[in-house]
């Protein structure tokens, strides 16, 4: 950055100006999504774009807290993001992140470590939270808490139970078998990052990337929407005076709740989205397996067993024969009486002694003077009773 730029940014602060056109004390624009899997959360505070992933997998406890689950937190700064970023090794900025994230989150103590206690000194859940740094456009301290946060609310871990002949055996059920389980997050610690410019006690929130250039020194402070302090950092640079401390705590307890509700929000609308992807329909009608033995098909006003279903279809198909063969003999004795006058016709015809048409039905006709009609209605109604 040139010396011009240094100079007009704080020119401009003098005058509650910023580059970007917002105020002293306003978040750039926020946006969190989620992945198609549970515990992955992308978070674009500005041009900062941070995502966050969050994996479980059992483990023995550590020796002083036999009854209690971990919790991990890794970072990685690609040099994608940054081209001050080097790729391997984690360097001091990626390793001051993740204690910053971990010094609010653990002695907060905003997830409940009991809870992921299988069996007390012998199993428990590990918890592993993986922040992914994508591009660097200032302030990854809130954008990386933001995006732990999304990830650990929307993580469900596999549900295990105890079984085997000792009781000791641990069986990890599948979510096609039960439902996996949040975690229990008591409050969520938000960290609020102010940058301070010049020996003047220029103060602004979620300063970029250029303002990081130009700031003399920086305050990070992790409240909850209840005001509770959770952690404070101030690393270095110019000092800064108590009253001006306190000025930037009740406002990042302001920011704290205003950052909460939005994050809520948006767990809530996975949820719900999570919810319907889930749902399975059903169709109206009953449905029966007949591969098991003694099924019933259920309806609504009745029960029928396998046994009485194969019995009622049994004399349904022969009672269908039946009629079957009937209507095959009718057909058969019409199409005799058909050939019959057809060959009388001929006859005839040949013999010159054909007798004029008269016009009447023939012989197949269901309304020829040959068939009472009312034998006909009653042999029909019999057949459609069946």
């Amino acid at each position: 950055m040139t010396v011009n730029e240094k100079k007009f940014i704080e020119t401009a602060l003098l005058s509650d100006l910023r580059v970007d056109g917002r105020r002293p004390f306003d978040y750039r624009r926020l946006i969190i999504k989620f992945g198609r899997e549970d515990g992955s959360s992308e978070v674009q505070l500005g041009q900062t774009h941070v995502m966050g992933f969050v994996t479980s997998q059992l483990a023995q406890p550590y020796r002083d807290r036999p009854n209690e689950g971990s919790l991990s937190i890794f970072t990685e700064f690609s040099p994608m993001a940054d081209p001050s970023f080097e790729a391997g090794r984690p360097g001091e900025a990626a390793v001051e992140l993740g204690r910053m994230i971990d010094r609010g989150l653990r002695e907060s103590r905003a997830v409940d470590m009991e809870s992921l206690c299988v069996i007390a000194g012998k199993l428990v859940w590990a918890i592993r939270l993986d922040l992914h740094i994508l591009d660097n456009g200032g302030n990854l301290v809130d954008a990386a808490n933001i995006a732990a946060l999304a990830a650990l609310m929307t993580f469900r871990r596999p549900e295990c139970t105890l079984g085997g002949e000792d009781g000791q055996e641990v069986i990890i059920h599948q979510p096609e078998v039960r439902e996996p389980l949040p975690l229990i997050i008591h409050h969520l610690p938000i960290a609020v990052t102010f940058g301070f410019f010049g020996n003047d006690n220029i103060v602004v929130i979620d300063p970029t990337h250029n303002e990081e250039a130009v700031m003399s020194g920086r305050m990070i402070a992790t409240l909850n929407t209840n005001g509770d302090v959770c952690a404070i950092q101030k690393a270095g640079g110019a000092g800064v005076m108590q009253s001006v401390i306190m000025q930037c705590l009740r406002i990042a307890s302001v920011k704290a709740a205003d950052v909460t509700s939005k994050i809520k929000n948006a767990v809530e609308s996975y949820n719900t989205e999570r919810a319907l992807r889930k749902i399975k329909r059903h169709s109206s009608s009953a449905a029966l397996d007949v591969n098991e033995p003694g099924a019933k098909l259920v309806t609504k006003n009745q029960s029928v067993d396998q046994k009485g279903v194969g019995d009622l279809s049994g004399r349904h198909v022969e009672r269908l024969k039946l009629i079957t063969e009937e209507c095959g003999v009718s057909q058969s004795n019409n199409m005799e009486g058909e050939i019959q006058s057809s060959e009388q016709d001929r006859i005839n015809v040949k013999d010159g002694h054909s007798k004029s048409f008269i016009g009447g039905p023939s012989s197949w006709d269901p309304y020829s003077k040959g068939i009472d009609p009312d034998a006909l209605k009653t042999s029909l109604a019999a057949a459609c009773g069946i």
